[in-house]
């Protein structure tokens, strides 16, 4: 593990506790509870979602967490894709059929606007909700975004969260359009190139 400004790549030894943290820092998101609105089959569901959309992150060292795994993120390194397969059959079996389609042209939404030149993927971020504005967000989106202007690539992710548009923007992200179908929330992709 290399320990840097308070930030840890995380091992095999505290990737339980980094998928936990995702899942309560995301336990209030609105996409992710409108996907599945029971805390049972949210807690049941979030655990395989976070690692088909993050979980290479760990393969890589791009798992990053802050002291205690108090906030994390996964970062996709350019090239590394989310296991799609798993996220198919995580969506088959646990959706709403009611959902199903709307969930279809959101992940559709998502691959259209995914950059075609190399970039770092954030696909999740979170901070446990009782450490929340201690700063360890911040942290976190330094640490990460201090390699990307190093090697001069571009980030991306999508905002499932309309309330944290304004974080990503003090970072240097900007929307770049908005995803949304039916009676699903508004999804907000957003790039920052590398300075």
């Amino acid at each position: 593990m290399t320990t840097e400004l308070g930030v840890t790549s995380a091992n095999a030894s505290i990737r339980a506790k980094t998928v936990w943290t995702i899942v309560l820092g995301f336990a209030a998101d609105p996409l992710m509870r409108w996907s599945w609105p029971d805390p049972g089959q949210y807690l049941g569901s979030m655990t395989q979602f976070i690692k088909a959309c993050g979980g290479r992150a760990f393969e890589h060292g791009t798992a990053y967490v802050t002291e205690e795994s108090r906030a994390a993120a996964l970062w996709l390194p350019p090239g590394v894709q989310q296991d799609e397969d798993a996220l198919d059959a995580i969506m088959a079996l646990s959706l709403r059929p009611e959902i199903s389609e709307h969930m279809a042209y959101l992940r559709q939404g998502m691959a259209e606007h995914h950059p075609s030149e190399p970039h770092w993927y954030l696909p999740l971020i979170a901070v446990d909700p009782n450490w929340v504005g201690q700063g360890l967000g911040t942290l976190l989106m330094k640490y990460a975004l201090q390699r990307c202007d190093e090697q001069g690539i571009a980030a991306y992710l999508e905002s499932s969260n309309p309330e944290n548009i304004p974080f990503y923007q003090r970072h240097g992200f900007k929307p770049i359009g908005e995803i949304q179908h039916g009676c699903s929330p508004p999804l907000t992709p957003m790039l920052r190139k590398a300075y």
